[in-house]
């Protein structure tokens, strides 16, 4: 049991939209990612997820609606929704995730960005 210090995580890493373990609670990791650009529209079937924006701005753009992310505020989004994150201006945002260990990076739907092996770091 030690404390995490999350900025010097970020650092650890340039890659965007690839997502890194930093703790695990329960059944749940905890996880980090860069965020830039767009990313695909998926959905998770069984699990929510909670996005909290540590750096930046994220639009996480629903069927329905877009909304915005702001530094210092978290989003979830519930299991089944189709959604897509992307940033203001292709700048790099820094979020955190809370996701379930089994969870699919982008749920059913294959994309060039999908993720299957999440580094620990």
């Amino acid at each position: 049991m030690k404390a995490i210090d999350i900025s010097s995580k970020f650092s650890k890493f340039k890659t965007t939209w690839h997502p890194h373990i930093i703790a695990e609670v329960d059944d749940m990791n905890v996880i980090i990612a860069k965020f830039k650009g767009d990313f695909d529209w998926h959905k998770h079937d069984n699990e929510d997820e909670l996005f909290q924006v540590i750096k930046g701005t994220i639009k996480m753009h629903f069927r329905d609606r877009v909304e915005t992310v702001k530094e210092g505020e978290l989003i979830v989004v519930p299991k089944g929704i189709e959604h897509k994150p992307a940033t203001l201006n292709n700048e790099v945002a820094h979020v955190l995730l809370f996701e379930k260990k089994n969870l699919a990076h982008t749920g059913e739907t294959i994309t060039n960005k999908t993720i299957t092996d999440y580094p620990k770091i």
